[in-house]
């Protein structure tokens, strides 16, 4: 800050106080905290890294994964919903998060940034970055949700459902494990929102699915991904972006963040091979979208263990993601018959749950781990209420928020529209001219 301003401030005088006040502006100069510019840095590309798998990295991936004809109706959706989100951010949800340390919700007082100027600060980093930052994980979370609903919502009960679920299912659980609230105060720990983000998302997601109901073809007659290609592009954008999700996480730039980030990538590359020979196996054949869909189980499930875990461990996580996400992803559509059209609970909100759940043997495995203040089975303990409270607050809160929508705007598109495709009946285009399906 310019000296001068200072001592302006301050009323120091300016002229001919000779060098005693000369040095009491200098120090006050020292004395103002200032942010880290190394961890600044850091954090703002970051951000950049965690809005570009919203925007354009998950909108490709389940682009690509539906049917032709409903290839842009995914677009808009998480376009919009990037832009609801960041106004509620701004409004009251990052006030809500991050205000205070009450147990259950936070207070208003940061309301419209209310106070915070560039400044600010929040620990070494100013207080606006931090907003930023923190609303790139409030747009990603209920983006996710699209996959279980997508060709057969209505767009109006998009953004209501968006809104809602992110002011009684996000912001809660954000407070509860991040923002100091009862969750964070019983030693629950999830570094990058295995909890706040994937259980959240995956539990909400089915009781959507379900409310829903499934499309009309569902289960036997759904056509395969329109664009593989499209889905291995958008795949790529959320590996790479996903560095910024957990390695940021640290909010420092040093051997935290690095070590988050090498892990991350490990268990991805472990997930991803793992899925290949499941597919190869069963099928004969590994596919492109299980690869990839097997990067994804694996980026989730190491997201709430990413700092507290070596390399070694995320590689056995990543095994255990594609293990057990595969099996979750048949179980619900074949066993539970519920249509979770992109496999936002099998992907995410279990493999957020494993991730959260082996989180406190997985610190014991290698070298790069932390040391428990408490036992591993303790720390499991506290994982398990995390998830458990959690994944109820958010099937329950998601019921009414889909039920309210389902009386004021109604929740499904009619046949004949389902028939044609949302790109067309909702929004009025098509993403392919001259060969939409």
């Amino acid at each position: 800050m310019n000296k001068f301003l200072i001592a302006l401030a301050l009323g120091l005088p300016l002229m001919g106080a000779g060098m005693a006040h000369a040095e009491e502006v200098a120090a006050v100069v020292a004395a103002a905290p200032v942010p880290d510019k190394g961890d600044t840095t850091w954090m703002l590309l970051c951000t950049t890294l965690v809005i570009f798998m919203s925007l354009p990295g998950l909108a490709l991936f389940y682009g690509g994964l539906v049917r032709a004809r409903n290839v842009l109706s995914v677009f808009t959706q998480c376009f919009a919903i990037a832009a609801v989100i960041s106004i509620l951010w701004l409004a009251c949800g990052y006030s809500l998060a991050f205000d205070g340390s009450a147990p259950w919700i936070g207070g208003l007082s940061r309301a419209f940034l209310n106070g915070v100027t560039t400044d600010s600060l929040r620990g070494n980093l100013p207080e606006v970055l931090f907003f930023a930052y923190q609303m790139t994980f409030a747009i990603i979370t209920p983006a996710l949700i699209i996959g279980a609903y997508v060709e057969r919502i209505k767009f109006s009960a998009v953004l209501l459902i968006s809104g809602l679920w992110l002011l009684l299912v996000y912001v809660p659980a954000a407070h509860w494990v991040w923002g100091g609230g009862w969750l964070a105060a019983r030693g629950v720990m999830d570094y990058a929102g295995g909890i706040v983000v994937h259980v959240t998302a995956g539990v909400s997601a089915l009781v959507i699915a379900a409310m829903l109901g499934g499309r009309q073809e569902f289960p036997h007659g759904i056509r395969p991904p329109h664009a593989p290609w499209m889905v291995m592009v958008g795949a790529a954008l959320l590996w790479v972006g996903w560095f910024g999700f957990n390695a940021g996480s640290a909010l420092s730039a040093g051997g935290d963040a690095g070590m988050a980030m090498l892990v991350t990538h490990l268990s991805a590359a472990a997930a991803t091979l793992t899925w290949m020979a499941i597919e190869w196996i069963k099928f004969g054949k590994p596919s492109l979208v299980g690869a990839v869909t097997g990067t994804i189980a694996g980026l989730a499930t190491i997201t709430p263990a990413s700092g507290y875990v070596g390399p070694l461990a995320a590689v056995l996580l990543g095994v255990a993601a594609g293990l057990v996400c595969f099996s979750a992803v048949v179980v619900v559509k074949n066993m539970m018959q519920v249509d979770d059209a992109l496999d936002v609970l099998g992907v995410h909100g279990v493999g957020g749950a494993l991730g959260t759940l082996l989180l406190p043997f997985l610190t014991l495995i290698g070298a790069g781990g932390i040391t428990l203040a408490r036992t591993p089975m303790e720390q499991f303990l506290a994982q398990g209420l995390g998830v458990v409270a959690v994944g109820a607050w958010s099937a329950i809160a998601t019921i009414l928020i889909t039920k309210l929508a389902a009386i004021t705007v109604g929740l499904r598109v009619d046949r004949e529209s389902e028939t044609i495709g949302l790109d067309f009946a909702a929004h009025g285009e098509t993403g392919y001219h001259h060969s939409a399906r």
